[in-house]
Formats: C-alpha cells, structure tokens, sequence
C-alpha cells in the first residue's frame, strides 16, 4: 500500500495557544494582512499580541463566504500595502480567502487560472506567501487543508483552488476562541465537522493513517456536538469540537470527501445556504443510499465494516446496526434545529441541475461507491 500525508508544518493547539502568535508573527514577514469576519469574535486580543511583537498589520473583512471578487480585492489590498505575509482569523471563510489571497499574492496570472470545473485548473507553480491559519470556530478544519473554496458569483457554484502547497504553514487551534459562537453556527459548522470525518473515513482515498485520525474524531465529535450546542462554554465539549474539526481537515486534506460535499457545493453555491447545514441535511441519507449501493458490490465488503463501526461508534452501542446510525444522525440534526432541504429554500425543481453539478464536484469522484441519478434524487427527496 502507497500513500502520502501533508500537513501544517507547525499545529499549536490548546486553550490560550492564541499567544503563541506574538513569537510566530515576526518570523514570518514584516507586516500581515489579517483576514477576519465581521467582529463577532473580537480582533483585540490578536491586535495587541502582534503590538507586542512590533509586526504592524493590515485588515481585510469578509462579510460573507468568499468569492472571486474577494479574493481580488483581498490580494489588491496586500499588494498596495506591501503585506508580506497573511493571517486568517475567524471561520472558514475567513481562513479559505487568507489561503485565497496567499496563493494569488506570489502566483502569476488570475485566479480563474486555477479554479477547478469552471477555471483552468492549473496547478499553482509556487509556493504561497506564508500564513498563519487561527480558526475561531469548529468545523471546516480548513487550517489544515490543501483547498480555498470560493464561490463564482457569475456561475452560482463553490469550487476549489487547490494544491499541497496551499496548506496554511502554521495553525493555531485555541478553544476559547470557540467559546462565543452562537448555538446556531456551532451547530451547522460542528455538523460539517462531524460529516467531514466520516467522509474521509469512508473515502476511496482512505488510508490507514488517516482512518485513524477520523476513527477517532468521529468518537469526539459525537460525543461533544451537542453538549457544545447546548452549553457553549462547556471547555471539554469545546476541546472535542476542535480537534473533531481538525482531525477532519487532517484526514480529507489526504484522502478526500464524499457525496455529501459532491452535493453541498453546487447547493451552496446556488442558495447562499450555509454550508453545515446543508451537509447536515444530507449526511443521514447520504449514509443509507451508500450502504445500498455498496450492498451491491462484492469487493466493498471493507467499507461496509466502516460504516457498521461508524454506527457503533455515534450511537456507542456495541450492538448497533447501521440504520440505527442513520436513525441517530436524523435525530441529531433534529436536537441542533438543522431543518431539511425545503426549509432551506431548495426548490424541489431544481434537483436534476442539483445532480448534473454535483456529478462532476471532486468529492463526488472520491465517495467509496458510484450512486446512480435515482440515489442521488432519492438522497435530495429523502432530505427534503
């Protein structure tokens, strides 16, 4: 068996690791350019660390997921003031455009260069500006990843740019950052979590090394959702999420995703709808369609054992089947308030440009079996 492992060349993880910045900061450049939310995690503390480091810095906000046309404007503000480096700070839009703006700030060209489906797809021939990846929320994992998704304005798709190289250089994971995400995003991003690990576990680019790494975010994941969800400032629960969300973007940086990414691109990009939510929606029948069709293929007898270990592990019992996993993701999107697909406002006619898009995603190639246009239909009207 052949396989590779990228990863950040420094993870720092733990409650207060956000001082760590101050040391890290001025071996990376001159001045950052912070790329962070609109506030709702507070920039202060990060300001007056990098105060003390004497590293001047820029600030560029995102307001939303990022776009092509963010990304640009990112990366004219760090050309005009001469930004060296990038910070991302905030969720995973916030660290996607950092890693966004990186990669454009020392590669030729344009961005659609190397946009995968609707660009050229080019691989990116240097290496990033550096970048320090500090997520204030618990689910992308995009702190250590090889992708931005970016969403085309003109095309109302999310798409990639990708490349082992775009892997953020450092990551800070600080649980306290976590602390204040309202119920509502700690439940969609720890869903997309949650889906993530069992993607990459599932993934036909598996390997043994990162199966253990989702094997065991999936146990932190089931266990910590919702009792973060529920209380927000339980420390353990909040630890759990973090590393669920990291070991999620350790373990699909190598080996991929699955149907549910496949579908919650182009279903994001259409609707604007976040992205967690969607994967929570999906991920029950998802599960179900996939064990069916695997059912159908002798050689998939392997996959099969994961999903039963799956099952067993979110439900922890020894004794359960893998419609009682399904049963238990239901329920728990049910107890995060995640609604279906109607709620969210897909239109049930839209499924057959739904399914034409989704085909033809990079996570749909890597999902452990092929699923017919009559599962995927079945996926969207079961999730509906």
């Amino acid at each position: 068996m052949n396989f590779e492992f990228s990863t950040s060349k420094q993870i720092i993880f733990g409650e207060g690791s956000l001082n760590k910045v101050k040391y890290l900061a001025p071996e990376f450049g001159n001045k950052p350019l912070i790329i962070t939310g609109s506030g709702s995690v507070p920039l202060t503390p990060l300001l007056d660390l990098l105060s003390e480091a004497e590293v001047p810095a820029e600030i560029f906000r995102v307001q939303h997921e990022p776009n092509v046309s963010m990304i640009r404007a990112g990366l004219r503000q760090a050309k005009e003031t001469h930004c060296d480096f990038v910070l991302g700070f905030g969720g995973g839009s916030s660290i996607d455009a950092a890693k966004g703006v990186a990669a454009m700030m020392t590669n030729p060209g344009t961005l659609m260069d190397y946009l995968e489906v609707i660009g050229k797809g080019k691989a990116i021939p240097c290496q990033p500006a550096p970048m320090i990846a500090i997520p204030t929320s618990a689910g992308t994992g995009t702190e250590v990843t090889r992708n931005a998704v970016i969403t085309s304005e003109e095309r109302h798709v999310k798409v990639s740019m990708r490349s082992p190289m775009m892997i953020p250089t450092a990551a800070i994971v600080d649980p306290e950052l976590t602390y204040s995400m309202p119920q509502e995003v700690t439940a969609s991003t720890g869903m997309d979590a949650l889906v993530q690990v069992i993607e990459a576990y599932v993934s036909k680019k598996a390997n043994p090394l990162t199966d253990v790494i989702a094997r065991e975010g999936i146990l932190r994941g089931a266990r910590a959702l919702n009792a973060a969800f529920v209380d927000g400032h339980n420390r353990q629960a909040r630890a759990d999420m973090c590393l669920t969300s990291l070991f999620s973007g350790l373990a699909l940086a190598n080996s991929g995703l699955g149907a549910v990414h496949g579908f919650a691109g182009p279903i994001g990009g259409m609707y604007g709808i976040p992205h967690g939510k969607v994967c929570a929606c999906l991920l029950p029948a998802v599960m179900k369609y996939n064990v069916i069709a695997i059912n159908q293929h002798d050689d998939l007898g392997d996959t099969h054992k994961k999903y039963d270990e799956i099952a067993k592990i979110i439900t922890n019992r020894s004794d359960a089947a893998i419609q009682d996993g399904v049963l238990w993701l239901s329920d728990l999107a049910e107890k995060l308030d995640i609604p279906g697909l109607q709620a969210l406002g897909v239109p049930e006619s839209d499924f057959s440009v739904i399914i034409e898009k989704a085909r033809v995603s990079s996570s749909m190639q890597k999902n452990p079996v092929e699923l017919s246009d009559e599962m995927l239909r079945a996926i969207l009207a079961e999730s509906y």
